[in-house]
């Protein structure tokens, strides 16, 4: 993912008959990785934390869709996590994306599946 900053961008998610575009937050610095979605009541689009291989929904107020990718951005696994839960580290995890319920699986995000980054 080259330089460490924190910014936006679109992740693009191989569809079968057209890709799909999110808007994504990139978050690569410690205070932002750390933050994540906490506080919030929504998310518009996607946030990518890297480097992550595991995360927590302690303080969060909605449920969200979890991605695990490994370092080319080959999709590990995908959980929905409730509020207050303590997510397992992927051992072949290098990012993690966030994202509302439900969402992952509209998207077509899911195991084996080779999503893009694209900064802006």
């Amino acid at each position: 993912m080259g330089r460490r900053q924190d910014g936006w961008g679109t992740l693009v998610v191989p569809g079968e008959r057209e890709d799909v575009s999110v808007p994504l937050e990139i978050a690569t610095s410690y205070r932002a990785r750390t933050k994540g979605l906490l506080g919030r009541d929504s998310v518009d689009g996607a946030i990518l934390l890297s480097p992550a291989n595991s995360v927590h929904t302690f303080r969060m107020r909605i449920p969200i869709d979890v991605a695990y990718l490994d370092r080319r951005f080959r999709v590990v696994a995908v959980r929905t996590m409730k509020p207050g839960r303590l997510g397992l580290p992927r051992v072949r995890a290098r990012h993690v994306v966030e994202a509302e319920a439900g969402a992952m699986e509209r998207w077509g995000v899911r195991a084996g599946v080779l999503v893009e980054v694209v900064r802006e």
